[in-house]
């Protein structure tokens, strides 16, 4: 599996404080069947990352692993916060792609409403740059209105939701929220979002079986991370039947934004 989106670099963000943390993470995504981790430390007004240091980061590490002989790959990266997009120099964006290509993962805020959210992902992609989502199933102005979600999809942006969502670690709505996402088709890879050992493992083809999207496991995880950081095209999604995904009272679509 390609896992995109996991905070395994030490002492950068809110994963793990020392190397000898981000070695134990990257083992049980080893062993947990991730063959390539992309590491993506928040970039926001509380953790003011770069590209530089995330970069040493990922070699410092990859050297440690390949010393120790954890069969897992490491790639540079980043979580960027939507509210701090505008204070990244332009020229900055691009080393801040998910493996070095030209997807951004873009985390939306934790908000009921957030002003000119699709105005500046819109912009974004206008600017040359790819958006993939992180975790929308989390964030309350998608569930207050969810066509701004289906409209940014339509234009381009793909979705990456967080294994333990699929499962019910953020509670009931977030979950129901994310099977209805999964049964409309609006999901593109599912990720761990891993920071740690106890609370957040980095763990994600158990989840996908357990939600029911098991058929889906090499598209979510494979062949479209795979076009993601190769930069090529986004494979269309199988045709394959989900009956575990069974409707809820009231699907997303239905309701009033």
């Amino acid at each position: 599996m390609i896992d995109l989106h996991c905070h395994v670099l030490p002492g950068i963000d809110d994963g793990p404080e020392t190397i000898e943390g981000s070695i134990a993470l990257a083992r049980a995504a080893a062993a947990a069947g991730t063959r390539t981790l992309v590491a993506t430390p928040h970039v926001s007004w509380r953790y003011p990352n770069n590209a530089d240091t995330i970069t040493r980061l990922v070699d410092e590490l990859s050297a440690r692993l390949a010393a120790e002989h954890v069969a897992l790959e490491v790639r540079p990266g980043a979580e960027i916060a939507l509210t701090h997009l505008t204070e990244i120099d332009p020229a900055q964006l691009p080393r801040l792609g998910l493996g070095g290509g030209p997807w951004l993962l873009v985390e939306p805020p934790f908000a009921q409403v957030v002003s000119n959210l699709d105005t500046i992902l819109l912009g974004l992609q206008q600017r040359g740059h790819r958006v993939l989502l992180a975790h929308p199933e989390r964030c309350p102005a998608f569930h207050r209105s969810p066509r701004m979600l289906e409209s940014l999809v339509h234009a381009g942006a793909l979705t990456s939701i967080t294994a333990g969502s699929l499962v019910g670690r953020f509670g009931g709505e977030v979950r129901r929220f994310a099977l209805e996402l999964a049964r409309a088709g609006m999901v593109h890879n599912v990720a761990s979002d891993t920071h740690d050992l106890a609370r957040r493992q980095p763990g994600i083809a158990a989840e996908l079986v357990q939600a029911g999207l098991g058929p889906l496991t090499d598209w979510l995880t494979q062949a479209v991370p795979a076009a993601i950081l190769d930069g090529g095209e986004i494979p269309p999604r199988p045709a394959i039947a989900l009956p575990a995904l069974r409707p809820s009272r009231r699907a997303w679509w239905s309701r009033r934004d």
